[in-house]
Parts: structure tokens; sequence; C-alpha cells
């Protein structure tokens, strides 16, 4: 009987385990995207900014579909923005 218990309590500390593990997998992930989101926001205010000063008329909108881009696929969210109104601008 008591080997049982133990047997049961090994698998219930396991399960726990895997529970935190996979939690913090989903919650690094979550403060990657939010990271991504700030400095993506951040990179097209400055880049905004040199193109204004550069006098080349390119602006990527500050929107939740742009920092959403940028927070799904990072850096190449962001040259895919930049890219799309270079070609534009073509």
């Amino acid at each position: 009987m008591q080997q049982i218990q133990g047997e049961w309590a090994i698998i219930g500390v396991l399960g726990m385990v895997l529970f935190i593990v996979v939690i913090g997998k989903k919650i690094q992930m979550l403060l990657n995207f939010m990271i991504r989101i700030v400095l993506g926001g951040i990179g097209i205010i400055y880049a905004n900014d040199f193109f204004a000063s550069q006098g080349i008329a390119i602006s990527v909108g500050l929107n939740p579909v742009s920092l959403l881009t940028i927070g799904i696929l990072g850096i190449g969210g962001f040259a895919l923005l930049y890219g799309i109104l270079a070609c534009k601008f073509l």
C-alpha cells in the first residue's frame, strides 16, 4: 500500500514539474513577444525620423497591425514593413 502511494506521489511531483516547465515556456514566449513589440515600436519611430531627416518619404504607421507584424516576425517584420513602402516609393 505504501509503495503505491509513493509511486503516485512521484507521478504527482513529476506532473507538477512538467506543468511548471510548460507554463514557464509560455511565459517566456509571451515576454519575448512583448519585447519585440516594444523594440519594434521604438525602431519604427527612429526609422521614420531618420528617413524624414534624409528627405525620403517613407513612413510606417505605428498601429496595432504593424506592431503585431513586428511582434510575430521580429526584425524580419520590421524589414517587411519598410520593404513594402519602399516598393510603393519606387
